[in-house]
This record gives C-alpha cells, structure tokens and sequence, in this order.
C-alpha cells in the first residue's frame, strides 16, 4: 500500500495576498486623488514634479503618512508573488510595483488642483515600501503562503469565510470619527442628518455608553455565532478589542496629533465596553438562538442610536478643531467601511438564521 501524499501546504500560493495587493493598491488611488477634479488645462508635464525643485516645507505628517502608506503595500506583495518569486525577485517585484504605483499617481496629481506632487513623496512611498518587504522577506515558506493564517482561521471559523473578512475589518471600520466609540450603522450620507433636541434631552456620556455597549454586545455576540464551539472566544473577542482600541488610537494620533490620540475615550466609552465585556463574558455561555436574538436586538438598538438621537454637540463643535483635513479623503472611503459593516452582518445573521432551521 502507498502512504498517501501530502499536501505541500508551505509551498503554495496565496491568492488572498493578490486580491488585497489590488484592493490596496486601488485605495491607495482613491486616496491620493480623491475627489477626482482633474483639469487637464494646465498644459503642464505630467513629469514635472520628478525634475522640479524640492518643495520648501517638507512636514512631519505628509513624510510620514506617505511613508505609513506604502509599508502594508510592500508587505503583501511579497506574499502576493509567492513562491513564484522569493528572495531578491521578490523585493525587486515589490519595488518596481510600488514604484509605478507612486509615480503613476504623482503624475496624475499633476492636473489637480489641491494637490502638489513632490520626488520627496515618491521617495517617502519608496522608503515605506522598502520597509514593508524587509519585515516580510524574513518570514518562512509557511507565513508566506498563508498557511499559519489560514489553519488560525480555519480553526477559529472553519469554512465560515465572510465572518473572517468581518473580523478583519471591523478595527479599520472604527477608523473614521464618529461621534461616539463603536457607532456604527449610520445610514445617512449628509453630515447635517443628525436632529437637534436641544444639549439637555439626553445625557450624552449615558447615550455614548449605550452605543458603545450595544455595539460591542452585538459584534461579539455576532462573533461568538461565528466562531466554533470549542475555541476561546472570550480571549478572542477581547483581543480583537484590544486591537481595534490600538489601530483608533494609532490613527487619531496620525490625524490629529499626538496629544489627542485618545479623545474619543471619553467616559461613556469606557463605561459601555466594561458593561459589555461583563454582560458579554455571561451571555455566551447562552444557547445559540438566544444570543441569535439577543445579537439581533442589540444591532437594531445600535442602529437606533446612532440615526435617530443626536450627535453629542461638543463632538460635532470640536472636529473641525482638530483638523480632519489630514485625512479627509481616507476618511470618506472608512466612512464607506464603517456603515457598510453592520448591514452586511445583518444579512450573515439572516444567512445563519435559515442555515439553523433547516
């Protein structure tokens, strides 16, 4: 009898990387030429920023958000081309790729007016890209091809694949300021939607604290419908907490500085995700169908909140302050992934509901 071969797991390809070395790659377009007001009449070579002068104020912010911007690019490209390419093939690839990348969009940032491309910010994308491929060169055949990943994750959700993109995606979908911690679900586009009742209808750290808590219930609850029966799920819900509370953090430092990198950490939202946690530590030693129902009902009161109560007024007084420009256009695109992700949810919910009665 032959002994069956075995999957040469190491060795193979990741597709997963391709798709979000393109996806990236077109954020990273939106970004930088967003809103996309080309005019073509300035008569000027699109190469002309390459041989211009250096521009005469070079700021710590643009070096490093251009910088920031391209270390996620260069990363996964290297897991993109594997093992096709390894070595120095690979960081070759990855450079020559963000390379175009960067200089195609400094050529088109030519024709619009607000923006003004520089060889500093090539430089800087390059820099980031370089730093990128030097962390993920390194990494064995077996991180490579995606295959630690994809056994964690096999592990934690089986073949439940849209549950794991909505792992991945919900720190990024807190990224966008919003007028309390975890509120998403916000339905209108119009960012005058919000009614005025006045500063004194409702208490604004209790109304922060339910949307924090419903929301941190609900996602929870949600994972814990997703995730199998024996593993963590506690340890893992906190974790991915604490991760998002790290990425918020991260990215309000980068926008508007330092000193306001935890200003959306009011009281409130302490207060709504140490109830949270407490309920949620409880609530999912509870059958399936009554966290189903429970998951249900605390999305809905989510949703609630946050479009038919009013925005804290200090909130709404203070963004202008703290200088949302930094980052407006990658603003617009997480506001796009923070009100996209509990609909999306919602309909898992439905998909799993049905998937239970049969």
């Amino acid at each position: 009898m032959r002994e069956p071969q075995r999957l040469t797991w190491p060795l193979q390809a990741m597709p997963l990387a391709r798709a979000i070395a393109l996806v990236y790659t077109l954020f990273i377009f939106y970004g930088c030429l967003n809103p996309f007001n080309f005019d073509l009449n300035f008569g000027l070579d699109p190469l002309a920023w390459w041989y211009g002068p250096l521009p005469k104020y070079i700021t710590l912010f643009d070096m490093t958000a251009n910088i920031l911007g391209y270390v996620p690019l260069g990363f996964v490209l290297v897991f993109a081309v594997f093992p096709r390419w390894q070595g120095f093939k690979a960081v070759a690839i990855a450079l020559i790729y963000s390379g175009l990348v960067s200089a195609s969009i400094e050529s088109a940032q030519t024709w619009l007016p607000t923006r003004v491309p520089t060889q500093m910010d090539w430089f800087a994308n390059m820099l980031g890209a370089f730093i990128g491929v030097l962390i993920a060169v390194p990494l064995g055949p077996s991180w490579l091809s995606g295959s630690v990943m994809r056994k964690q994750f096999d592990y934690w959700f089986g073949t439940r694949w849209l549950s794991v993109t909505l792992f991945i995606l919900f720190p990024f979908a807190q990224i966008y300021p919003q007028s309390a911690w975890l509120g998403m679900g916000f339905l209108s586009l119009d960012p005058n939607r919000s009614p005025n009742w006045g500063a004194q209808v409702i208490n604004h750290t209790i109304q922060e604290g339910l949307i924090t808590g419903l929301s941190w219930l609900g996602v929870g609850l949600f994972f814990s419908l997703a995730l199998r029966p024996k593993v963590p799920k506690y340890t893992i819900l906190m974790t991915l907490l604490a991760i998002t509370i790290l990425i918020k953090s991260l990215f309000t430092a980068l926008q508007f500085g330092a000193e306001d990198g935890f200003i959306w950490l009011s009281t409130g939202a302490i207060w709504g995700m140490v109830l949270a946690s407490s309920i949620l530590f409880i609530a999912l030693e509870f059958p399936a169908r009554a966290r189903l129902i429970a998951c249900i009902a605390a999305f809905i009161g989510l949703m609630a909140l946050v479009n038919y109560f009013p925005d804290n007024p200090y909130f709404a007084m203070s963004l202008p302050r703290l200088g949302q420009s930094r980052l407006m256009h990658f603003n617009d695109l997480m506001q796009w992934l923070s009100w996209i992700w509990l609909p999306v949810a919602l309909v898992w919910l439905v998909h799993h509901a049905v998937g239970a009665k049969r």
